[in-house]
């Protein structure tokens, strides 16, 4: 009887192969939800700089941090070209950037 107590290895080695496998999909998971909050607090920074943005590039960029700080994410770069501003934010290691400002109708 030298299998004797063989099931139970084998169970508990498909155990850890399914643990590890959980574990890889929560991870990419968590990576999915911070590329998500990323972009959201990018958009959403640059919506505000864009709002000040005819006050200035240092105005603007400010804004833009404090919203983008709000939607906890650090902001990277900030970018005032005119009345468009580009914001780029961070969170756990994934990155976005977002551009707004003002519709300008063709006549």
């Amino acid at each position: 009887m030298k299998d004797r107590g063989a099931a139970s290895i084998y169970v508990a080695t498909v155990g850890l192969l399914l643990a590890l496998a959980g574990l890889g999909v929560a991870v990419r998971a968590m990576e999915v939800v911070a590329a998500a909050q990323a972009r959201a607090a990018a958009d959403l920074g640059a919506l505000a700089g864009a709002a000040r943005a005819a006050l200035g590039a240092e105005q603007a960029c400010e804004r833009a941090e404090v919203i983008v700080a709000a939607n906890n994410a650090t902001m990277t770069s900030c970018h005032l070209d005119g009345l468009e501003i580009t914001v780029a934010a961070t969170v756990r290691g994934q990155s976005a950037a977002a551009r707004a400002g003002p519709v300008w109708a063709n006549g």
